[in-house]
């Protein structure tokens, strides 16, 4: 290689790391300040009767979609705000803004100042003007009786004086492998759960203030972004140590699942992505490999923590006899994901 390509590709290297340490400084400095304005922030003064919906987006091809689903949180009567986070800093604001015809109404987009899945559990105390949150990914949407019943069972869930636990859909379980000496992550158990997903899940606003602003925990938001991967298992970490409890599994309603392997992987329609809508997210996930991954991000923040705070949660809270909630497009009609 000549000399002068030889210096031009040392320039373009150089360059490119200084952007990156850039951003992530960048970054750093906006947790700090959201750290800062939310240890000022009077939990009196956030309403307990309405709900804030943080949406995570990355994917452009979901940008449709995201819009819809955005809109419907946003028309439900118990969402007082929704606010979609864009992770994808490579975005173009006419494509994220304009393009489809924009968000509706009542939605907020912000843009990532780094691409650190932490990012969604920033306090953002200007912005979140309630006592609970629901955290949420771009391609799920429960119906009106679904969100309505997480919400209420999270209210209920509240004690007097301190941090109730999480509510969720979607559950999943740990135990110890004794055999590899470490900790592994499993579908959750007959009647036995440890963690929910932040597919969907609704928690209290001062858990992201845990999450987000405790030094101790910096460790640990440090394997979430080296792994790119598990800040839903740090958060429900965070969430069992604050309330002392395991989180609470509910069954309500329907939920349209786009991202549910079971769907058709060409269905056709607005929106309706089916299979195409794998593998476009923010995370790093995928097989076996996913689990083997996320057993690993349970082992290293015991490690860094010092400490296993999740906590087994048994049985539900069901609004009545329901059985699979998710709904998937299959041979053209929207059906139970585990109907054939």
């Amino acid at each position: 290689m000549p000399p002068r390509s030889r210096h031009l590709l040392r320039v373009l290297f150089f360059l490119l790391v200084a952007l990156a340490v850039a951003a992530v400084a960048h970054g750093g400095v906006v947790e700090d300040a959201a750290c800062a304005a939310a240890n000022l922030t009077d939990a009196a003064s956030l309403r307990p009767d309405r709900l804030t919906v943080l949406l995570s987006g990355y994917s452009e091809r979901r940008l449709p979609l995201l819009r819809a689903i955005a809109g419907a949180y946003a028309a439900h009567p118990l969402v007082l705000a929704v606010f979609v986070l864009w992770c994808n800093l490579s975005t173009p604001d006419r494509v994220l803004l304009r393009g489809g015809g924009g968000f509706p109404p009542r939605v907020t987009v912000h843009r990532a100042a780094s691409a650190s899945l932490n990012s969604r559990f920033l306090p953002r105390p200007s912005d979140i003007r309630t006592s609970a949150v629901a955290v949420a990914d771009d391609d799920l949407l429960p119906d009106a009786a679904a969100l309505s019943f997480a919400f209420a069972t999270w209210q209920q869930q509240q004690p007097a004086a301190a941090t109730g636990p999480l509510v969720g859909f979607f559950p999943r379980s740990h135990h110890l492998d004794l055999a590899r000496g470490r900790w592994a992550y499993t579908a959750a158990q007959p009647g036995r759960y440890s963690m929910v997903l932040t597919r969907f899940m609704v928690l209290g606003t001062g858990v992201l203030y845990r999450y987000s602003c405790s030094p101790e925990l910096a460790a640990a938001r440090a394997v979430v972004d080296r792994e790119r991967n598990c800040e839903d298992i740090l958060m429900n970490f965070v969430a069992a140590e604050e309330s002392g409890a395991g989180p609470v599994l509910v069954e309500a309603g329907s939920i349209r699942d786009w991202g549910d392997p079971r769907n058709d992987v060409n269905v056709g329609g607005a929106g309706e992505e089916g299979g195409a809508m794998k593998d476009v997210g923010l995370s790093a996930t995928g097989g076996l490999g996913h689990w083997e991954k996320r057993g690993a991000c349970i082992t290293e923040f015991h490690r860094v923590l010092g400490r296993m705070p999740l906590r087994y949660s048994y049985g539900k809270v069901v609004e009545a006899a329901v059985g699979e909630q998710g709904l998937c497009s299959k041979g053209g009609r929207l059906v139970r994901c585990d109907q054939e």
